[in-house]
């Protein structure tokens, strides 16, 4: 129990406060001497630096030709479809990537702010989606494609980027006020995802640079788009973070998917807690080149969908070498395609064996997913956790940040932003605290402080890497497991300092409605993706919000 009131309270991996009992002091090295403010105890809900009037103020009259009926009729065909079946009534002619695009823009418009059931989640809508659709249903009518392709293609989906990566004709703020003016060029995974026909349909909002600044702020706040909401329970479910408005917009059937970053349960916690999947990569198998960073050492951009299908679609169409990234890998070595990522016939859980960590199995909905997979065939293996720690998380954050935003500043950053470091962005915060920094800038003030000599930084990467390695391999190598099963984010902090994939998909609702994800964690993303395929067939847990039907 102590390791997962430690992760629970890790701050980046916010979102799992109910395994919570206790806290215990630790080393003041330990991430966990953070904490956070309940996150109902909002400071600010709407923006103040970004209205509707501002977002639609491109679109509105190209969006006229769009009424309301024909919204309806499409009801029945978009919401809560995955990618093979609207491509399906797209080859049918009951869609067009036009109509498809039109119906998350008016959706947008009508629910995510300024009104009772705003959600905030969306900071930034691309300016020509409507024409960049049009251009895709024309060049469909050309292509040389098997409707078998296209079924397992982002072709023409709208995607939703979280708003920590860059994009060009749309400013890459991180949420803060000091980026908002941050016109940059493509990351290298919006230009894959474009060379595979994905439409860039806007930016999510998030936790304000990636939920590693304020240090007391409720998870899913930033100063340039709000506060999220979770559509569970607008102000009484946390949403998770950092990739808060990704997992929100996904749950609220705003987009077909969209991108999110994880540094450490950053995609686990937002898709958990909004009952979506999300999947973590292997650090290096999705560039970070053009992503406003926090660790070049724990860092991946991941996908987050309304079902496993779409989410190893949309990972298909974002990895790839990039050389650039110092950690980005040739997945030729791993003989991958992109078609490996969506296609699950033939899998079976027989003769797979998954570890249950002990200290979860007091969870009701838990015990229920294990029951599943055991029906399906798995075995479970139950076992306690091997009492590895994570001292100096927080420090190798701090580093790296340190030097990582620095990098990004001279590399990929709108030169005009006339910004060089973390110093810069607190200099400028300054200036205007109480709008731009409501919650204050605590651990920006952390990074600035910290320091260590090269040799001092790498043994704490090395033994953070050791330690989260031997975490899962010790129980893994002892019991033949093939992956591990976990809650939420309460494992995140070992896999990312593991570098180990993870993947979390529905498993239900607490009494309350909160939503909760079953959570693989193992080394092999193809892996991981068959056996949540597996268990989300078994189980059909996920239900879309109520009120944005």
């Amino acid at each position: 129990m102590r390791v997962l009131t430690f992760l629970c309270l890790l701050l980046i991996t916010f979102g799992c406060k109910e395994a919570t009992t206790t806290k215990e002091k630790k080393d003041n090295t330990d991430i966990s001497d953070i904490s956070t403010k309940d996150f109902r105890e909002f400071k600010v809900l709407d923006s103040k630096y970004l209205s509707n009037a501002q977002i639609w103020r491109d679109l509105n009259t190209q969006l006229e030709d769009f009424s309301e009926k024909e919204y309806n009729a499409l009801k029945p065909l978009v919401l809560e479809q995955d990618i093979p079946t609207l491509q399906q009534h797209i080859s049918d002619g009951k869609l067009s990537y036009e109509s498809l695009s039109k119906f998350y823009l008016y959706r947008i418009r009508a629910f995510d702010r300024e009104n009772e059931l705003s959600l905030n989640s969306v900071i930034a809508i691309n300016p020509n989606i409507i024409t960049e659709a049009k251009a895709k249903d024309d060049a469909l009518r050309t292509m040389d494609i098997a409707l078998e392709d296209l079924k397992y293609s982002v072709f023409g989906m709208p995607i939703l980027l979280k708003d920590n990566i860059n994009a060009s004709g749309m400013p890459t703020t991180a949420g803060a006020v000091a980026l908002q003016n941050n016109n940059a060029k493509d990351a290298f995974i919006v230009t894959k995802l474009k060379e595979q026909g994905a439409l860039i349909l806007g930016k999510a909002n998030l936790s304000e640079w990636a939920y590693f600044f304020c240090g007391d702020c409720p998870s899913g706040y930033s100063a340039i788009g709000g506060q999220t909401l979770n559509p569970y329970g607008r102000k009484t479910i946390d949403t998770g973070g950092s990739s808060s408005g990704s997992g929100v917009a996904v749950a609220a059937n705003f987009c077909v998917a969209a991108v999110g970053s994880e540094t450490s349960g950053s995609i686990l916690s937002p898709a958990s807690q909004n009952s979506v999947v999300g999947l973590k990569p292997e650090v290096g198998l999705v560039s970070r080149s053009g992503i406003i960073p926090i660790s070049s050492t724990l860092d991946t951009a991941g996908p987050i969908a309304k079902n496993v299908t779409d989410t190893a679609i949309l990972l298909g169409a974002m990895y790839g070498y990039d050389p650039e990234d110092s950690k980005s890998f040739e997945t030729v070595n791993k003989n991958w395609t992109p078609r490996d990522f969506s296609r699950f016939e033939g899998q079976s859980l027989k003769n797979k064996t998954f570890g249950a960590f002990k200290p979860l199995l007091k969870d009701s909905l838990y015990l229920e997913a294990i029951s599943v997979l055991k029906v399906q065939g798995a075995e479970i293996v139950e076992f306690e956790p091997e009492d590895y720690k994570l001292l100096d998380f927080l420090r190798l954050l701090n580093l790296d940040m340190k030097k990582d935003l620095s990098d990004y500043f001279s590399k990929y950053a709108d030169p005009s932003l006339n910004l060089k470091s973390v110093d810069d962005v607190i200099a400028f915060n300054i200036k205007d605290s109480a709008n731009v920094m409501p919650y204050g800038q605590k651990l920006f003030r952390g990074v600035v402080a910290d320091s260590a000599t090269e040799e001092e930084f790498n043994t704490i990467k090395n033994t953070l890497k050791n330690n989260g390695t031997m975490y899962f391999d010790i129980v893994m190598k002892r019991h033949n497991l093939d992956a591990f099963l976990s809650i939420n984010n309460y494992h995140a902090g070992f896999a990312a300092v593991a570098e180990n994939p993870a993947i979390t998909v529905p498993m239900g609702y607490t009494k309350d409605g909160v939503p909760k994800g079953l959570t693989f964690i193992s080394k092999d993303e193809k892996m991981i993706l068959d056996f949540a395929y597996l268990y989300e067939q078994a189980s059909k847990k996920r239900q879309a919000p109520k009120d944005y039907n």
